[in-house]
Parts: structure tokens; sequence; C-alpha cells
């Protein structure tokens, strides 16, 4: 039976464990990424741990996302990051020199090795054949130290592709096609892996694109083969030397597949609020659109840009359209300014931005009060945009610049242009200039600066004999990492104060939520399916944890954010039967008697509702390793009570 390329790479990688899907294995992590909105806490946790130089082939901290400066905090968290990556032997990527997962790309990515990243998106590194997964920043600072990382093997998930994109598709529809027919919960417990004679039509940055978006499917990660297109792509970086051909068998078996013709694929838009809501923008229709927004990790590539100012060429934007376009990279915005990109887009009305996250995240450009917003980031959830009562849809380029020039959300192909208009070649040589890459201090003597924004992080403790507090919010489904800890321009700057932030957790779903959790001193959360769904930020962990949430109990939890639980020393309890998440109400009182013994497995796990007066089943389907870690209040006080007995 042959494999496929994820079990191939991580057989190479292999701790321990077997390649079974469900079985926890542990992986050796060749490179590590951090960014400014999670990597502060990251380093904290770093030096808790007491190790003096990272110990991976490569670790690399960006400044990509806290880039407005209002105040001093960003810059002080800036320092911070700076002056402890040049200490511990990391790389820091400068502010300017681009988003986190551009440049990883096209300057350390390499194909066969693995990453793990304090970002949800850390999967566009599978566009150039990476497993590139991301985490909660402890797993990660675990990682710098060289310890291995722990997951449950996933099942392998496999997409054919077909034939090429016709003209006006691109990319980000072909996500949108595996979004549509698979949704956000799609993905979970699997790595995606692309394979079909449609691949070698795919650049890497259009790769990228997908397996980038992949993180809205749930996956773990997702992948492409590395291949003659590889090859061109590290060589024109001047990285060729980092090239390894590598496929699946022509016989893999994947546990399910699907396949998709790109020939037949159409340009389409994910609707409010979330990216599974597609549709094909014939299909939605000729909206009012008052903003439109092309950048991101997702789509801010020399490839993108240069197929926006080709339909922005010589045109002017709508009157009732405001458009923004950030750059992926210092070396993507150079090039366009070298070449007359930049000028074209500019002419034609746009307010180009720094190379950065930007809107995608919250920083900056908010839309008006019940604007329609397209912009083509990987995620429309609610409020995200910074304008709750703003209506986001995301979109590729094409048909962003389309959108801009007639202000209606417009199909490309209907916008006359040449059949060749959007016919862009990838450059034979990229322009390189690492100037904003920062090397760390070989001799480990730089002093780390710390600013009065940046707070001890909280700690979990071990957990008592009973477990108990009341219901404090009871919740739907695919409640988000930004409705329990919501990001934007007021509150990124905040990253590293987690009291500060304790008092906006889960705001966007009940505004009373944190002074109700301090008064009650903590007590549980009763959620749906797919809790926590999103980003990668720890916060959403942290932050619980510091108003004294003991425990989640879910029908189905996201996979990053029950990892970063389960770290921070918080129960992540599932449902035995799904009918009792509807007996259960807000100011319940439940209790978990014998608890440490429960979380061993030793006795059947129930929980208690002593105001309703019933008691239901719940699971905790964790290898041994984990629980230890929750019984010990959180991966931290694990690590060092190991230590201590060693």
């Amino acid at each position: 039976m042959g494999k496929t390329l994820a079990e191939k790479i991580i057989k190479k990688n292999l701790v321990s464990g077997d390649l079974k899907a469900g079985e926890e294995i542990s992986m050796k992590i060749d490179y590590t990424l951090t960014q400014d909105s999670t990597g502060t806490m990251a380093y904290l946790q770093f030096e808790a741990m007491g190790t003096p130089r990272v110990k991976t082939k490569k670790s690399v901290a960006y400044i990509d996302h806290n880039t407005l400066q209002s105040g001093f905090e960003n810059a002080d968290d800036h320092k911070f990051i700076e002056t402890v990556a040049k200490k511990h032997g990391i790389y820091l990527s400068r502010p300017g020199n681009g988003i986190c997962h551009q440049v990883n790309l096209e300057r350390f990515g390499v194909p066969g090795a693995t990453l793990l990243g304090s970002d949800s998106h850390t999967p566009t590194g599978g566009g150039i054949g990476m497993i590139a997964i991301g985490a909660g920043g402890l797993d990660v600072a675990v990682a710098m130290a060289g310890g291995a990382y722990y997951l449950p093997m996933p099942k392998i998930f496999g997409v054919e592709l077909l034939g090429k994109l016709s003209f006006g598709v691109s990319a980000k529809d072909v996500i949108l096609e595996v979004l549509r027919r698979l949704g956000v919960k799609g993905g979970v417990g699997r790595i995606i892996e692309y394979f079909g004679e449609g691949v070698a039509a795919l650049s890497v940055p259009e790769r990228a694109t997908i397996t980038n978006m992949g993180a809205e499917l749930g996956a773990t990660t997702s992948l492409f083969p590395s291949d003659e297109v590889t090859r061109a792509f590290l060589a024109a970086q001047g990285r060729e030397a980092d090239y390894t051909a590598l496929s699946a068998d022509e016989d893999a078996v994947y546990e399910d597949a699907i396949t998709i013709d790109l020939g037949a694929l159409e340009p389409m838009a994910a609707m409010p609020h979330s990216p599974d809501n597609v549709k094909t923008i014939r299909e939605i229709g000729p909206i009012s659109v008052d903003q439109v927004c092309i950048g991101s990790c997702t789509n801010a590539s020399y490839l993108d840009l240069m197929r926006v100012a080709a339909i922005l060429q010589g045109k002017s934007i709508a009157d009732n359209i405001s458009l923004t376009v950030s750059p992926g990279s210092k070396q993507v915005m150079t090039m366009l300014a070298q070449n007359g990109a930049l000028a074209a887009m500019i002419a034609a009305g746009a307010r180009i931005l720094e190379c950065a996250c930007g809107p995608c995240i919250g920083m900056g450009q908010a839309p008006r009060t019940d604007a329609v917003s397209v912009r083509t980031f990987n995620r429309n959830f609610y409020g995200r945009s910074g304008t709750y009562s703003a209506g986001v849809y995301l979109v590729s380029p094409e048909t962003a610049a389309a959108t801009a020039l007639q202000g209606v959300l417009t199909d490309p192909r209907d916008m006359g242009l040449k059949a060749d208009a959007l016919d862009i070649s990838m450059p034979e040589v990229f322009l390189i200039n690492d100037n904003l890459i920062a090397p760390p201090d070989d001799k480990g003597e730089t002093q780390v600066v710390r600013g009065p924004n940046i707070k001890p992080f909280p700690l979990g403790k071990p957990v008592e004999d009973t477990v108990s507090g009341d219901v404090l919010l009871k919740m739907e489904d695919n409640i988000t990492t930004d409705h329990i800890m919501p990001s934007g321009a007021k509150l990124l700057p905040y990253r590293s104060n987690i009291p500060y932030l304790a008092d906006y957790c889960l705001s966007p779903v009940d505004e009373t939520f944190p002074a109700r959790a301090k008064q009650k001193n903590g007590g549980f959360l009763i959620a749906g399916h797919n809790y926590g769904q999103g980003s990668s930020r720890e916060h959403a962990a942290l932050v619980p944890l510091y108003l004294g949430v003991r425990g989640v109990i879910a029908k189905s939890f996201a996979r990053i954010h029950m990892a970063n639980l389960i770290n921070s020393g918080i129960l992540p309890l599932v449902f035995a039967d799904e009918g009792d998440y509807e007996k259960i109400s807000t100011d319940d009182t439940l209790v978990i008697a014998s608890a440490p013994q429960k979380i061993d497995g030793a006795v059947p796990f129930t929980v208690e509702n002593k105001t309703k007066g019933f008691s239901f089943a719940v699971r905790l389907e964790l290898s041994e390793r984990l629980r230890s870690i929750l019984k010990d209040g959180g991966l931290l006080n694990h690590t060092k009570k190991q230590g201590q007995e060693a």
C-alpha cells in the first residue's frame, strides 16, 4: 500500500507513536515562527523554561500584526521581541519586512521540513511541501526549547485537482470550493493533501493561498507536492539548494477524497459571517459595495497584486469605493514599485498600506456602519473587521479589483478584459534584500527589554479532588477565538497584558460575561460544536483561565483551541449525549467529584448538575500524557514537575 506525502514527511520526523489515525504521535520540529500578536506570550513562556538558546534549525520572530502604534504598548512589545529573540538565537523579521507567512515562504520555507508556528495560518508553508502546523505559543516555545510536538495522528484527506484554471478564476476560488463542499468543520482531525495533474498548473503562491485557507476547514495542515514548479520558485528566490522533489506514491491511499476540475470553477465569494458560506459571484449578484481591501497572508503575493494592477491599469475606482492594498512583503512591494504596477494601483485610487496584516486582523480600516466590505482575506467572522454591523465577503484579488472599479460585487470575467490580460508569469529572479531580517546575538549577551505593559501570564493549578462552579455562559455552534478573545486595533496592543484583556473576554457573545465571571470566581462554559475555531491565539485560553474558568463542556472542539485549553489546565469536556446540552442553563451549579480519578479514566466521567438534580456523562478522550498535563494544571507546571522528578 502506497504512502501519502504527509505520511512520508511525518514518518521522517517521527519521535514517538505510530501513524495510526487518532493515536498520539510526536514529531521533531525543524523550524518555528512567531508573530507579535502571539509572540510576546510565547517568548515569556520560553524564558520560563530556562533554555538559553533555541534548538531548532532556525526560528524566526515576525513583527507584522500589531503595527498600528497609537500608544507605547505595541512598540514596547516589539522591543521585547527584538531583544529576547537576539538573546536566545532567534532571527527577527522587522516591521515593514512583511507578513510572516509570505516572508517565510519566500525566504525560509524548505520542502519536506516541519514548521510549527504560533499562528493558525502557518499551513501556508504547505504550498512549498512542508508539514506546517499552527499551534499555541506554548507548544511553539516547547519546540524552540528542543521538545517534540505532540498531536493525534490526523487522517489524510485527498483533493485531486484536474485541468487548469480558466480566465478570471483564481486559487482563492479553489479553496472556496473546498470550503463550500466540506465546511468549517470538514478538516478537523485531517491533513488535506492535494494531488493530480492539475497541481502542475498552479504556482507556489497559488498553492500557498489554498493551504493558507485550509485553516478555515479546521484542518491540522494542508500540503502540496514539491515539484519542478517548486524548484523554479526556490531558484528564483536564490534558494534552489533547499529544493527536494516530494510526492505521494502513485498508489497512495487516502482516508477519503474529492475531485475538483479547475476548469469548471467560477469566481466565488464567502458571504457573512463564515468562510464556508460560499456562492458564485453571479449567484450573489451585483450588490452595492462600500470598501475593498486587498492583501493578507492569503492573497498578497507578487502574482496576486500584478493581476490586480492589470485590472486597475488606466482606470479609476468607483465613487462609492474605498480601496486599500497591503503587499505581503517588502520584496513584493519593491518589485511592484520598480515595474510600475504600484503606480498603476495608486493612479486608480488605491490606498497603499504597509506590508503587514493590517485590516485582516482588525488593525485599521474598520468599515462604516452597515457597510459591505469585499476582502481578499481568509476570515469574515462576526465583528472581526472592527464593525459589528458590517458584512464581509471573501473573494479573490481579481474579483476584488473588478468590484473596486464597478462599485458592486463583480465577476472579473464580466469586465471585458482581453483574454491574456491576467496571464502574469512568475519572475525568473525575485528581488532579494534581507536587510530587515536581523540575525541573533551569537554570544547571547543582549539585555532583554520589558515595557510596563508586559504582565506575567497566569498559570493553572493542579486539579483538586472536587471541581465545581456555576455555568457562566451557554453558547451555540462555531464560537470563534474572535468571540472568546476579540482582537482589533483597540485590544491587540494588550496581548501581553492578560488582566487588561480579561475585561473583554467573550464580550461579543455577552457583554456582562467578564463581570459575572469575576463575581462568581470563575466556573464553567457550555458550548455547541467546533468551539474555538479560528486563530491559534492562546489568549482565548489564558484569559478564561485568569477569570477562573475550570472547564468547557462542548459538543466538539477546534483542534488548536482544545490544545491551548489543555496547556492552560482547563478541562475540555465533550458531551457524551448531545441532548444533555439542552438541559443545562446559565447559572446552573456543576460539580465534578473525584476529578483526578475521572481525568485518569479510572472511573466514568460524569458531571453533576446540582441545580437541576441530574448527572450527565462527558468524554475526555486524551492520551495519558495529556491527562497528566491536565492534572498538573497545564503544560508549564507539568514540564517543571518532570524536571524536578528527573
